[in-house]
């Protein structure tokens, strides 16, 4: 049964056939390669450039001496995509590459304003759409041209399996998505910049904002039905008997808080057009894709590989007397599916990646079509369009002729590919590991944890840790061939980093036996949400009001250093509003009516591992002065 877990992440760095073994930063790399200026450097390898999505950041007005910002800037940005679904759960499809190109000044073009003077970079990199009047001030623009030429430089890498992302040596808030991805490294929010903008580049997703220019309502949406898979002019009612748009998804729980339904807003427009949740990563940063939003992302990251790496030759026919295999990738968040089935009947092999063909007693004087259809169940998918496509469904076929003989040959069993053993691997992950493919055997893998054998019928190539429901604490997971030396072991981490707050000072505070302890404030307040761990790795904070939806913890937009600021009302600034106290509010014109009495602030972490810690809470009152 496949787990794709939201949360759940894989440890920084795997490796596969081929690969290198990578992960943390750039500076941690084990490789690097320097061309024309640059240095391309492995971040992240799971695998052959050529055989998966390989995200290529690189950065513009970062001196020589700036370059250990950039690498600080690269592995801040990464640390916060691990937290999205669905990069945490695919994260296993991507090699990082980061491509060092030192400028000449420090710094981008227009930055803050048209009036600052230009510099010179080496991506020509520019706030106001590329130093346009007409434009606006968030919208950073990269030299298209020189930046796929830097891309270039990444051995294996082409237009068709990467995703480029410029970061910009800024503290503006800035970015854009189109071809590229940009956005500004060193703004508070800039982390939560990147993800947005690769959902414009890579899933084509469209903006929810209901503004273009800051301050100014969009006003009303006047086209037909838009082609965005997130937007409509439909009902409820009529999605549903139209079988349009997210109607699979009415009514649930949105990943980004709330209820997925019809919002009003969007595509720049405050009217006439809606969306499925009332925030979601492409309205408001911080908060994840919705499930409609993470289905489209899904599928751009799955067609980007294939879901079949490898498989037994099928030019021509083949003996009734030798296995055949597949092999498949590995996503972090769950088991991919394998059916075999001989002339269209299913055969029982619990998902089995080799099929002895001997168990099968194929009687001669015929031929037999045998086919192994790889799927991914994930439940983030619920198009049977999009499940049945080739990003998530594959199929290899072979014509079996029993009166072949299959030469004897002199492949030994041995480990291929497997997740990176360098690093701690979280308690909710699926570990792999592939083997060789001797073609009158197949290979067992046995699996121990802490030396206690533990069973994994069918698809023994991957070990669904979530499942065992492992302790807290530190174990170690091991892979074995039996008969050979063979042999793989992981730490899990299974302790998830340590949260922890800092308020400022409340009118009073209520403890309560059984209640969480009540902080009583008459005016803003600020909140600052610590975390620790006993590994090392970059600790993602989250927190959320009245239950709403996970927002990711930054500091404050102007000073990621400064605690969070909750008020009656929300605190404007740059004409977007942050902080208000219950009902989210985004922009001026949302309603800022203050939230009096009681509400329930709850705060986690997810850590390098992937570990999601569990939710504490207090409780803050707000009461009128």
């Amino acid at each position: 049964m496949a787990r794709f877990a939201a949360g759940c992440l894989l440890a920084a760095g795997l490796v596969g056939t081929g690969s290198v073994a990578g992960g943390g930063s750039p500076a941690a790399a084990e490789t690097a390669t320097a061309a024309g200026g640059a240095t391309v450097v492995p971040v992240q390898s799971t695998g052959p450039a050529d055989r998966r999505f390989n995200l290529v950041v690189m950065g513009d007005g970062y001196t020589a001496a700036e370059l250990p910002k950039f690498r600080a800037d690269v592995e801040r940005h990464l640390s916060t995509l691990w937290s999205f679904e669905p990069f945490a759960s695919y994260r296993s499809y991507i090699n990082v590459w980061a491509v060092e190109v030192p400028s000449r000044e420090s710094g981008v073009d227009c930055d803050p304003g048209l009036d600052a003077p230009a510099r010179d970079t080496a991506l020509d990199m520019g706030f106001w759409g590329g130093c346009n009047p007409g434009s606006v001030q968030r919208l950073l623009t990269v030299d298209s041209a020189k930046a796929a030429a830097f891309a270039d430089l990444v051995p294996g890498t082409s237009r068709a399996n990467r995703q480029i992302v410029a970061l910009a040596n800024s503290s503006t808030y800035g970015g854009a998505g189109g071809s590229y991805a940009t956005a500004s490294g060193g703004n508070a929010l800039s982390a939560l910049i990147t993800p947005h903008e690769i959902g414009h580049s890579l899933g084509g997703l469209q903006d929810e904002y209901d503004y273009y220019g800051r301050g100014v309502p969009g006003g009303a949406y006047t086209d037909g039905e838009p082609s965005s898979a997130h937007h409509t002019l439909l009902t409820e009612r009529q999605m549903r008997d139209q079988r349009a748009k997210w109607w699979r998804w009415l009514g649930e729980e949105s990943e980004s808080g709330g209820v997925i339904g019809r919002h009003e807003g969007g595509l720049y427009s405050t009217a006439g057009v809606w969306r499925p949740s009332r925030h979601s990563m492409m309205k408001t940063l911080g908060y994840a894709f919705d499930q409609v939003e993470r289905e489209v992302m899904v599928r751009a990251i799955s067609a980007k590989v294939d879901l079949v790496q490898e498989h037994a030759p099928n030019a021509a026919p083949v003996g009734a007397d030798r296995v055949l295999w597949v092999d498949t990738l590995h996503p972090v968040g769950g088991e991919l599916a394998v059916d075999w089935r001989l002339d269209g009947r299913p055969l029982r092999t619990g998902g089995a990646r080799s099929l002895d063909l001997r168990g099968l007693d194929l009687a001669p004087g015929r031929t037999y079509a045998l086919t192994a259809t790889v799927t991914d169940p994930t439940p983030f998918v619920r198009d049977p369009a999009v499940r049945a496509s080739a990003a998530l469904t594959r199929t290899v076929t072979w014509t079996v002729d029993p009166a072949l003989s299959t030469p004897k040959d002199t492949v030994r069993p041995a480990f291929t590919g497997h997740t990176a053993t360098g690093v701690p691997v979280g308690a909710r992950s699926v570990v792999h590991a592939d083997t060789t493919h001797p073609a009158r055997r197949i290979p067992a893998v046995r699996w121990t944890v802490d030396g206690r054998t533990v069973p994994n019928p069918g698809n023994d190539r991957d070990l669904d840790l979530g499942a065992l429901r492992l302790s807290p604490g530190t174990h170690t997971v091991a892979a074995r061939i039996p008969g050979t030396d063979e042999r793989l072991s992981w730490t899990v981490d299974a302790v998830a980093a340590s949260a922890g707050y800092e308020l400022s000072p409340p009118l009073r505070t209520v403890k309560r036996p059984g209640r969480p302890v009540e902080y009583v404030y008459d005016a803003e307040f600020t909140m600052r949400l610590n975390a620790r761990d006993d590994r090392d790795g970059a600790v993602v904070s989250q927190f959320r009001v009245d239950g709403d939806g996970w927002y990711t913890y930054y500091g404050w937009p102007t000073d990621a250093s400064a605690p969070f600021r909750f008020s009656p009302s929300g605190t404007v600034i740059d004409d977007l509003v942050y902080g208000k106290l219950g009902r989210s509010r985004a922009v001026p014109w949302d309603d800022a009516t203050p939230d009096y009495g009681t509400h329930t602030v709850e705060y986690r972490t997810v850590d390098a591992a992937g570990n999601v810690g569990p939710a504490r809470s207090f409780l803050v009152t707000l009461v009128r002065k």
